[in-house]
C-alpha cells in the first residue's frame, strides 16, 4: 500500500495521484506538484489515503508544497496572460486563413509552455502558425486539436435540462453513448431532443441504461405472445418503468388491457425482451 493524495487540474477533470511526502492535504487545498509536463498547480480532490500498489504507476510524482500567496498570484497573472494570448490566437488563425476554431489557451505554472486548444473538421497544417506564435511569446508552443465534447467540457454551459453540463460539472471521463440506448429507453429519436449542446448524443442517456437493460430482460417485448388472466394476447407496448405491458387480447382486436408483468406468462418472444417461461406438464399443455 502507498500513501497518495488525489489532485485535479481542471474542474471535473481526471484525478491524478501524487506522493504527498510529509504534506497533509485537505480537500480544496491548492498544491504545487511535479508532473511530466513540468511544475503545475492543482486542487486537492482526495485527501491523504492509501491505495494498492497494483493500481499505481510507480514511482509517483511528488507534491512540492502547498500553494503560497505568491503561487496564487502567479497563477492569476497567467489567467490574465491567457486571455491576451487567446486574442492573438484568434487573429493569427484569421491571418493564416486556417480552418480551425480556437477554444482555449493554457499557460503552464512557470510560463515555460503555452497550449492552444482548437477544434477542426479535419487535419490542419499549422506549422507556420506555430512559428508565428513562438516568435511572439518566446516560449514553447503546443497546438492541440480536441473534439466537440472536450470543447463543451472546457467552456461549460447549460444543458436543455437547465442545469450545468454534466461533463463540466462532475464527469471525469466520457462514457460511450449510442442511439441504441435511446431506442431501448423509449426516448424520441428526434436529434434535437437527444443531442447535447455539443451536437453529440447526451451523456445522460448512459445513466439509466443498466436499469433499462435489466427491465427489458425481465419484460415481454412488443409483439410477444402472452397468457394473461383475461386470456391470450399480443403485447403492443412494454411500460418498463411501471413494470406493466399493454396487451391486445385474442378475438378482441380493438380491445387492449394493461397487466402487471407479474400477472402475465410469456409464450413466444417478440422483438427482444424476456425469454419464454418453460411449459409445465401440470398445466395440461403438451411438451415440445
Amino acid at each position: 500500500m502507498t500513501e497518495v493524495v488525489g489532485v485535479r487540474f481542471r474542474q471535473s477533470g481526471k484525478v491524478y495521484y501524487f506522493d504527498p511526502g510529509e504534506i497533509r492535504a485537505e480537500i480544496g487545498d491548492k498544491l504545487i506538484v511535479e508532473t511530466a509536463r513540468g511544475i503545475e498547480m492543482g486542487e486537492t480532490a482526495q485527501r491523504n489515503h492509501k491505495v494498492a500498489d497494483e493500481g499505481l504507476e510507480l514511482p509517483l510524482k511528488r507534491v512540492l508544497r502547498k500553494a503560497t500567496t505568491e503561487d496564487l498570484a502567479a497563477v492569476e497573472a497567467n489567467r490574465k496572460k491567457e486571455r491576451e494570448a487567446m486574442d492573438i490566437f484568434c487573429k493569427k488563425i484569421a491571418s493564416h486563413k486556417l480552418d480551425m476554431e480556437p477554444v482555449d489557451v493554457a499557460y503552464s505554472f512557470d510560463s515555460s509552455k503555452i497550449v492552444f486548444y482548437f477544434i477542426s473538421e479535419g487535419r490542419v497544417d499549422f506549422r507556420e502558425l506555430v512559428k508565428d506564435l513562438a516568435g511572439i511569446f518566446r516560449t514553447r508552443i503546443e497546438l492541440r486539436q480536441i473534439g466537440v465534447r472536450d470543447e463543451a467540457k472546457m467552456l461549460g454551459g447549460l444543458g436543455i435540462c437547465g442545469r450545468p453540463f454534466c461533463c463540466a460539472s462532475f464527469l471525469e471521463e466520457f462514457a460511450p453513448v449510442s442511439i441504441k440506448m435511446a431506442k431501448e429507453q423509449g426516448v424520441s429519436l428526434n436529434p434535437v431532443k437527444i443531442s447535447g449542446t455539443c451536437g453529440r448524443l447526451m451523456c445522460c442517456l448512459k445513466y439509466e441504461q443498466a436499469a433499462y437493460e435489466d427491465l427489458t430482460r425481465n419484460s415481454p417485448a412488443s409483439g410477444a405472445l402472452v397468457d394473461t388472466p383475461e386470456g391470450r394476447g399480443t403485447v403492443t407496448e412494454a411500460l418498463l418503468l411501471k413494470r406493466q405491458v399493454r396487451v391486445r387480447l385474442e378475438g378482441e382486436e380493438q380491445k387492449e388491457q394493461i397487466f402487471s408483468i407479474d400477472d402475465v406468462r410469456l409464450l413466444r418472444r417478440g422483438r427482444g425482451g424476456a425469454k419464454p417461461e418453460p411449459r409445465k406438464e401440470s398445466e395440461g399443455e403438451p411438451e415440445e
